[in-house]
């Protein structure tokens, strides 16, 4: 069965391996074995409740029972900006007119701004090619809205994702190459690993602070502007399926868009209800997304149950696979 379970320290190997597989332009899941082992001991201690729930940032790993293999990383992130302001730049429209000429015009430009702070982050989604398919994506995406379910007090009233902007055949950003480079003056790869691995402070330093306009910038980087990465493409179509809407915020540095529905819009959080487990055998049911409920030994999968009344139906086998014995509450989204 395949089950999304909390991860930590001892996940160290699996996590560098997905975050090389991930590729370049992952800026939530670098290539660093510093940055990736903090924030394997930050989530450890985010599900024990050892730090306050805004400082929270929760690992989650896609493992199957039956092989041990770990095949995929989702996280949620409590609150953005708590420690250093979240930057993006927001795509706005200024009229300019001149009634001497008879003239108006109407210019989108990018402006810098400080809007995220405090929202809660679903992000770092990534699967091995070999698991793609077949509803592995969709229940390790689903299983952070029921991580936020299980608690919702711990989370913000919005919920955001940022995706991976357009890269090109080459591996090249359109959008690094002609707007961001010319501020940071970096290599993107180099200041990827700033962003992740320092306080951010450069980007303070360094960001534009006026609005830039984008009939100025190159053709290229024109056209990526909130354009998706081909590979997140899926990603994107399972957030707007959640409810997830544009927010006109893009990232300063590869130009991917920002995403964000309220909290208790979101379709599995709305969907989902909590029913007394009750083990039984040869269940008739339907698959549905199911977990534990609250944080600390969290566990979310798919499998046949009945919904009986205020119980829940499920067999042993999968009862053990989240962790759960007869009686236990457990979450249940009901479509």
């Amino acid at each position: 069965m395949l089950i999304v379970r909390p991860g930590g320290p001892a996940d160290m190997a699996a996590c560098m391996e997905l975050a090389t597989l991930s590729g370049r332009g992952f800026t939530s899941l670098p290539e660093d074995e510093g940055v990736l082992s903090e924030r394997l001991e930050l989530s450890q201690r985010s599900f024990s409740g050892d730090i306050a729930p805004s400082e929270a940032w929760y690992t989650l790993f896609l493992e199957d029972t039956d092989s041990g293999e770990i095949s995929g990383i989702a996280s949620v992130r409590a609150a953005v900006g708590v420690t250093r302001p979240h930057f993006s730049f927001r795509v706005v429209t200024l009229a300019q007119h001149s009634p001497s000429v008879s003239t108006r015009f109407d210019h989108q430009a990018l402006v810098l701004v400080n809007e995220c702070n405090g929202w809660t982050e679903v992000g770092s989604l990534f699967i091995r090619a070999d698991r793609r398919g077949g509803g592995a994506g969709g229940l390790l995406a689903q299983s952070r809205y029921m991580l936020i379910g299980a608690e919702p007090v711990r989370f913000s009233h919005t919920v955001m994702a940022e995706l991976r902007g357009y890269f090109g055949e080459d591996g090249e950003s359109p959008f690094w190459n002609g707007v961001a480079s010319k501020f940071f003056r970096l290599p993107f790869v180099d200041a990827d690993r700033m962003l992740t691995a320092t306080d951010g402070q450069f980007v303070l330093d360094l960001a534009p602070r006026h609005p830039i306009y984008v009939e100025l910038i190159a053709e290229q980087a024109r056209a990526a502007i909130a354009q998706v990465h081909p590979d997140g493409r899926p990603a994107l179509a399972m957030l707007e399926k959640e409810g997830f809407d544009r927010t006109g915020l893009i990232d300063i540095f590869d130009g991917g868009p920002t995403m964000s529905c309220p909290r208790d819009s979101l379709r599995t959080i709305r969907e989902g209800e909590t029913r007394k487990l009750r083990i039984g055998q040869d269940v008739d049911g339907e698959s549905r997304l199911l977990s534990s409920v609250g944080i600390a030994n969290f566990r979310a999968g798919r499998a046949i149950c009945a919904v009986e009344g205020e119980h829940l139906v499920l067999d042993a086998q999968a009862a053990d696979a989240l962790c759960l014995k007869e009686g236990d509450p457990i979450r249940v989204r009901l479509s």
